[in-house]
Order: structure tokens, then C-alpha cells, then sequence
């Protein structure tokens, strides 16, 4: 294989293959990876074990289920533009700090992806030529209609606009039918899990409920930009076996955020 090449994925495990006669109930979908969780168990930085999931479960409904996925990731582990802001850095900087710090998660997340032998493509809201593709609406969906992964880096390009509005923002562009939200936490609870062990997990919320009950699913502007476009959200533990495949193949895990018209009894 030439130097740079992508070889073509192929199940060759038996193990690894999904069951025949599953459906993926979503044919195109915004992956919001944070910063945090690529984290693992550490305080800072990338926990190469995290990302090595992440590729492989990425992998499986790429190449098995042949799903278009396109991943917002943020910058948690590297630099948080609110945190720098609040020891002194100017808010406007701080932010753009933060969105290099997409950037280099993206990177990281592309080689991981690429060492799996998947075909996938960085573009950044901010120019930077010889790391990234800018983002282009349409050049963005023509990636996904081949086959392959887009990472989306650099947030929107601009401050005081979180990550996961991004990913609200990008799901809507590109006409992804459901925005999936990768957390440490297996959904939303009534109150936290680990204060309170008694928690119940809610299986399925409207968009107004979370925004009635002040649950902490993602910032009000990200929630009611999807609840404008009918973008519905799950909310999932990353770390959980096949997670991502579970959950776009419409197993009953996390939760499920929309209008109440997508539940398919769910």
C-alpha cells in the first residue's frame, strides 16, 4: 500500500459483524464526542485507550452498518475558553484557544480513524490550510455520501458559542437525523447518579421538559436550535460496550430527546 493510503475496511472478524436482518434506524448521524471523555481516566490530555475505542466503535457502524457518521469534537481535556477567561484571558481569546484545542483532538481522532483503515476527512471552521479542510456544507455531505468520516474542528469559528451548539448547528446543515451525544454518564437521571444513588434514568424527554426542568443535557441554545429543527438527541455512555452501534441500531439505551413524534415506542 502506498505511503498515505486508506485501505478498504472489511469485517473479517465474525465476532465483530452485526446481526443480520438489524436495521440502523439512522442513516446519517453528528456524533458529540467532548473533550472530557477522551480524557479516560486521566486529568488532562488524551487517553490513547479512549481514543482507540472511540475509532473502534466508530469503525463498526461505518463499515458494518454502513452509516454515515460525521464527529464534533470539543477541547475540554486541552483548554476551556470560560475557565482561561475566568483566571484573567480575555473572553474572545480565550475562546479561540479553546477552538485550537478542537483542532488537535480532531487530529488525534483522524489518525486513530485512519490507523483502522477508515477513509476520513478534518475540516475546521478556522482556516488553517496545511492541518484541515475548511468547512463546506456541501463538500461535507459529499464525504459523507462516499463513505466517509468528517470531523468537524474549530467549533463554529466563533466565541461565546459552545460545542455542542456546533454540533446542533452542524447536524441541521448537513441533514443529520439525529444528534448523538457521547458522555461519561449512561443518559439523563432525575438527579445526579453519583450523589444520589436512588436516581432513576429517564429513557425518553421532549425538548421542553429538559428545558422546563433545568436538566443538564447541553446549553439552552444548542437544545433549542435542535428542538427548531427536529433534531432529535440521545444522550449515551461512550465507554459502554458497542455503544454507538447499540444506540443507532435503536436498542433501548441512554436518552432520547425530541417532540415526542420520534419515540417509535421507544
Amino acid at each position: 500500500m502506498e505511503p498515505g493510503a486508506t485501505r478498504v475496511v472489511e469485517v473479517t472478524d465474525p465476532a465483530a459483524a452485526t446481526e443480520p436482518g438489524r436495521t440502523p434506524r439512522w442513516r446519517r448521524v453528528v456524533v458529540k464526542l467532548s473533550g472530557e471523555a477522551l480524557m479516560g481516566p486521566g486529568q488532562f490530555g488524551i487517553d490513547a485507550t479512549t481514543l482507540g475505542l472511540m475509532a473502534r466503535q466508530v469503525e463498526r457502524v461505518v463499515a458494518n452498518l454502513r452509516v454515515e457518521v460525521a464527529i464534533v469534537v470539543g477541547g475540554g481535556n486541552i483548554v476551556r475558553g470560560l475557565e482561561v477567561s475566568s483566571q484573567g484571558v480575555d473572553r474572545v481569546t480565550g475562546d479561540y484557544m479553546g477552538m485550537l484545542a478542537t483542532m488537535i483532538n480532531a487530529l488525534a481522532l483522524r489518525d486513530a480513524l485512519e490507523r483502522r483503515g477508515l477513509d476520513c476527512r478534518v475540516q475546521t471552521a478556522i482556516e488553517m490550510h496545511q492541518v484541515a479542510e475548511p468547512y463546506i456544507r456541501g463538500r461535507a455531505i459529499r464525504h459523507l455520501e462516499k463513505g466517509r468520516v468528517v470531523i468537524l474542528g474549530a467549533g463554529t469559528g466563533n466565541p461565546f458559542f459552545t460545542t455542542d451548539t456546533t454540533a446542533a448547528l452542524r447536524a441541521a446543515e448537513i441533514g443529520a437525523e439525529v444528534l448523538l451525544k457521547a458522555t461519561k454518564v449512561d443518559g439523563i437521571y432525575t438527579a445526579d447518579p453519583k450523589k444520589h444513588p436512588e436516581a432513576e434514568r429517564l429513557p425518553h424527554l421532549t425538548y421542553l421538559e429538559v428545558l422546563n426542568r433545568g436538566l443538564e443535557v447541553m446549553d439552552n441554545t444548542a437544545l433549542t436550535l435542535c428542538m427548531d429543527n427536529r433534531t432529535p438527541i440521545v444522550v449515551f455512555d461512550l465507554m459502554a460496550e458497542r455503544s454507538i452501534e447499540r444506540v443507532i441500531l435503536g436498542e433501548d439505551i441512554g436518552t432520547l430527546v425530541d417532540d415526542g413524534g420520534f419515540t417509535d415506542g421507544r
